[in-house]
């Protein structure tokens, strides 16, 4: 087999940007062998910086923190780039037509997954900026998939949670016990699996303790990086 390609990632949050690094570390042996991995790049701007343009509505802020990150990316050898934040892709289409390597979009990934399964109608969690967006929606429905939002009220809870707990390590039964009611609301409603679209979800959330079966973005995210590899 030809060596594999050279991943880059562009890294927002530690914790996911983390998952992300090891899945493709870990899982690479199933394809290439014991302990074999793609070569991996990693760069991070400062989540503050993200999460002040975010705020301020800037994405072309953020399209440029992910384009210098891209460059630096380049410049250090690697050949395709992924980005495991869901909430950064709002700025994706200012991304893509400059960056100087081609990108996998993780809402195409997750959609692509959800299809593959047979799912018809999804829940979206995530920030509250991305369940407020466009990201995931109009991926699902160019594959014909419904999709349902939480509420406003869990829309910015899920978030305060997340930017509060999950990006800094913090893991509390409470905040599972949070997630796992906005699942059951989505299962009542007729979903029939639900996106975890922050990528740092999965680490409290999966399908042993989900109401619905999970679309985990981070790891969905890490595997097609790996086809895309070795391909």
């Amino acid at each position: 087999m030809s060596k594999p390609h050279h991943i880059g990632i562009v890294a927002c949050s530690a914790e996911g940007a983390s998952l992300c690094y090891r899945t493709i570390c870990h899982e690479g042996s199933k394809l290439l062998g014991p302990h074999v991995h793609p070569e991996v790049s990693l760069h991070s701007q400062s989540l503050a910086d993200y999460a002040a343009c975010l705020d301020a509505n800037d994405l072309q802020g953020v399209a440029n923190l992910m384009l210098a990150s891209a460059r630096k990316l380049a410049a250090s050898g690697a050949e395709f780039l992924i980005c495991p934040d869901n909430t950064s892709h709002q700025a994706f289409s200012m991304v893509e037509p400059v960056s100087p390597l081609p990108w996998l979009h993780i809402a195409d990934v997750v959609a692509d997954e959800a299809v593959a399964r047979g799912y018809r109608r999804v829940g979206l969690t995530g920030t509250h900026w991305l369940v407020a967006s466009d990201v995931y929606p109009s991926r699902l429905l160019a594959r014909g998939l419904q999709f349902d939002r939480p509420s406003d009220a869990e829309r910015d809870e899920l978030g305060r949670l997340i930017m509060d707990e999950l990006v800094n390590g913090i893991f509390k039964e409470e905040t599972v016990v949070y997630f796992q009611s906005v699942i059951r609301g989505f299962h009542a409603r007729g979903c029939d699996a639900v996106i975890l679209g922050c990528t740092e979800i999965p680490l409290i959330i999966n399908d042993t303790n989900s109401a619905l079966p999970t679309l985990d973005s981070t790891r969905l995210l890490a595997r097609a990086a790996l086809r895309r590899a070795v391909s």
